[in-house]
């Protein structure tokens, strides 16, 4: 009888390793354009952390203890604040304490919308208005972050906009000329974390099938793969998060083509072949990686689901919080990704 082995990766799953310099893997952060990796689940809720901050009251010798979340001091200017995404991030930051900045880009049918969230009216600028409106409010806040959750097809155009005006930002967005985006920013020697992929737990699986592509090579060699991704139908493009995966199995010996993978954006389907729950079709990321041995007797099922959007907006906020805190030491490294701020093991 043949056997079959299964190995599936879900949200109940925690992948970990012994802190061991020889098994390290690469952030792909260096300063030179470069092929970026990501993937994962995880929806919890988290407590916020509070940094207490001790003074001494004047004249009573006594000391108050006041909160401060962690966000203080930090503001941010969410490009694509209309959408869904935008929105979520908005609504993170805001708990974390972070100040959102009245003003977003959009498009030119979205100039001069209102967008109101978390009791903020929002003003939406046009594309012939973004360097006059963003200089300005980088000199009204210099210790600005941007946000981008744009389109793809305005990645390299914004990327190249905030390079010039000098304000580091945050690129959730996916798609465009990565190598372009990387090399743009390098020139401009400005602060950025770039990551298709901005949920921690995603990105630590994917740290994981990195360490193990890089430790075993051709490990899978022979195997076919098969590899279907559901998203919401207004991702126009194929994910960047299974784009990476993809090419860990490369590694891995597998062979493989980005344009076999099998994109469901039909909401019927959706529900019937992924399993997504009907409530979130307009929000989700379900991915599934089928491996199997040339003569069929061996199969491997790799497979991570996302309802919603919190475990992105979550992320998206402490690489927010982690460029921050490298702007103010003056880091000499100015490109990041997830890896990196997964690394910096500080997050809320």
């Amino acid at each position: 009888m043949a056997t079959t082995n299964w190995l599936a990766a879900s949200s109940s799953v925690f992948l970990t390793r012994p802190v061991n310099p020889r098994l390290a893997f690469s952030s792909r952060t260096c300063q030179t354009p470069c092929r970026s990796r990501v993937s994962f689940l995880g929806n919890a809720k988290r407590r916020l952390p509070v940094v207490l901050s001790m003074q001494a009251t004047e004249g009573s010798g006594e000391v108050a203890v006041k909160s401060v979340l962690p966000g203080n001091g930090i503001s941010i200017m969410v490009n694509g604040c209309s959408g869904k995404m935008g929105k979520a991030v908005i609504k993170a930051a805001d708990s974390a304490g972070v100040n959102i900045v009245p003003t977003s880009f959009g498009s030119a049918a979205e100039a001069g919308q209102i967008v109101e969230v978390c009791g903020k009216e929002i003003t939406v600028y046009g594309p012939a208005e973004r360097e006059k409106v963003i200089s300005s409010v980088f000199e009204k806040h210099p210790e600005l972050i941007v946000v981008d959750y744009t389109i793809p097809s305005a990645v390299n155009d914004n990327a190249e906009l905030y390079s010039k005006v000098g304000v580091p930002f945050v690129m959730g967005t996916t798609g465009g000329d990565r190598n372009k985006l990387y090399e743009t920013v390098e020139e401009a020697k400005i602060y950025a974390v770039i990551s298709p992929q901005m949920g921690k737990q995603v990105v630590a699986f994917l740290a994981a099938m990195e360490i193990m592509a890089e430790q075993f090579p051709g490990a899978f060699a022979g195997y076919s793969l098969e590899v279907m991704e559901s998203h919401q139908a207004s991702k126009l493009d194929a994910s960047g998060t299974a784009k990476a995966v993809i090419s860990c199995f490369q590694d891995l010996g597998v062979s493989y083509d980005m344009d076999q993978i099998q994109l469901i954006r039909d909401p019927k389907q959706q529900v019937e072949m992924m399993g997504v729950p009907e409530e979130h079709v307009s929000g989700h990321a379900f991915h599934l990686y089928h491996l199997t041995s040339p003569d069929k007797t061996v199969s491997f099922k790799f497979q991570h689901n996302v309802c919603g959007r919190s475990i992105y907006a979550e992320g998206t906020v402490d690489a927010v919080l982690f460029l921050a805190k490298k702007i103010r030491s003056k880091a000499e490294q100015r490109i990041y990704n997830m890896i990196d701020v997964l690394r910096e093991g500080n997050m809320r």
